[in-house]
């Protein structure tokens, strides 16, 4: 089993372009490392119309690029995420980076995207059975700023 992770980062092209840009990195993930299933974040209500809206797209091209890969999906809430890895799914960000660091033995802090991205994984292998790695015994609670 080989971990890694990152950040799609799309720049300033114009909104078709960077659909285009997420759909064809995450293919590319998807063609480097053969995954079964992948886990997404279901949509979470944005105040923003207009936000909301783009966030929808996105997902969409993250969903069509695995789908169209035959790699089985599996969507979680933020709040199931959250409680899957720091124990409360009302945790803050810099609560879910720090676990997510102890329950990968990462050397350093993932920033907050790839943190949130390594959270969902670890969520569906938790929710599928799938026994985490040796770690050491920490908690939340243990998280100093």
């Amino acid at each position: 089993m080989r971990i890694a992770s990152g950040c799609i980062r799309v720049g300033d092209q114009p909104w078709p372009d960077r659909l285009g840009l997420i759909f064809d990195a995450v293919a590319q993930v998807v063609a480097d490392y053969a995954p079964h299933e992948m886990a997404v974040e279901q949509l979470i209500f944005a105040r923003d119309p207009t936000a909301a809206l783009k966030l929808g797209q996105a997902r969409g091209a993250v969903l069509c690029a695995g789908l169209k890969a035959g790699v089985q999906v599996h969507e979680y809430s933020p709040k199931s995420v959250k409680l899957a890895v720091v124990g409360s799914g009302g945790a803050e960000k810099s609560q879910v980076q720090h676990m997510v660091r102890i329950l990968l033995a990462l050397p350093e802090l993932p920033a907050e995207d790839e943190a949130d991205a390594l959270a969902l994984a670890l969520c569906h292998a938790h929710s599928m059975g799938i026994p985490a790695r040796r770690r050491a015994a920490a908690s939340w609670r243990d998280f100093r700023p």
